[in-house]
């Protein structure tokens, strides 16, 4: 009942900001004609001179005319494409709710992060997937969002730094971090992660992993708040049970939020809160301005 009641004000909290947000909504875009069969399919492209691929779902009833949100899902390091989709269940809570699913593939099973020289530029690759996408299915690309589990949510965290003007709103899933300097516009975050974790460790500090896991959550979210101009210091909800939230007031449109779950380890979880339907809630409420 606590979790019900948890992700019921999750949700409470997210349609009141669609609602203000859509008396703001933007002149709807041109006509748009792309039919394209519903399900999934495997995608091909070029970017920076490689052979790319993701993993495509088109809702059913998709007529072809009507313009869907997009939702880049990004596996963690060492996974794929179709072990992701599994992971977030995006896919399932897409045929109801109906937007677009890319789900992204790293080159060797990993991204390019912290970027490496050499490897392949998987910000231009994101990119490159948002046209290919928006050039077959009818997409509203001022509904796009990025979320992505372990190292797939660090590779979010860059994405929303790197491509923050063409991104609505992100949600790391246990791997947020800062990946500064970011010049861009301030960015929704959401981040979910086990107090448990021991891979990406709630406290950072991993010893021996290399500066890139001396970070802790907190610290990275707070740096996101510098970013988006929130104002004070964090808010600490914790309430009795597994789950407590953290989160900065003073942001404007581009909250920064965290869901914490104790004992919680590296994972998606569904259980203590269903983080699938809690972070589109929060996708839902939150656009671009063009």
């Amino acid at each position: 009942m606590m979790v019900r009641r948890f992700i019921l004000s999750v949700a409470m909290v997210a349609l009141g900001a669609t609602v203000a947000s859509g008396q703001n909504r933007p002149v709807s875009a041109a006509t748009c004609d792309l039919p394209h069969a519903s399900g999934v399919s495997s995608q091909q492209l070029t970017s920076g001179e490689r052979q790319r691929a993701y993993r495509l779902f088109v809702p059913p009833g998709y007529d072809g005319r009507q313009r869907l949100p997009l939702v880049l899902d990004l596996h963690g390091s060492g996974g794929n494409a179709a072990g992701q989709a599994r992971t977030s269940g995006l896919e399932t809570l897409s045929t109801g709710e109906r937007f677009i699913v890319a789900t992204l593939e790293g080159q060797g099973n990993r991204w390019n992060v912290p970027v490496q020289d050499g490897r392949a530029d998987d910000v231009t690759y994101v990119g490159d997937v948002i046209a290919h996408v928006a050039a077959r299915v009818c997409t509203d690309e001022t509904r796009i969002y990025a979320t992505g589990f372990s190292g797939g949510g660090r590779m979010t965290s860059l994405l929303a730094c790197k491509l923050g003007s063409r991104l609505a709103a992100v949600a790391p899933v246990s791997g947020l971090r800062w990946p500064g300097p970011c010049d861009g516009r301030a960015v929704p975050v959401l981040t979910f992660h086990g107090l448990a974790d021991p891979q990406n460790p709630y406290d950072g500090h991993a010893a021996g992993r290399g500066a890139e896991w001396e970070e802790s959550v907190p610290d990275a979210l707070a740096s996101w708040s510098r970013h988006n101009k929130c104002k004070g210091e964090a808010i600490l909800e914790d309430p009795a049970g597994p789950l407590s939230t953290m989160r900065y007031e003073g942001c404007g449109d581009a909250e920064v939020r965290m869901i914490r779950i104790d004992g919680l380890g590296h994972t998606w979880t569904r259980v203590e809160v269903d983080t699938t339907a809690v972070m589109w809630q929060f996708f839902k409420s939150h656009r671009l301005t063009r």
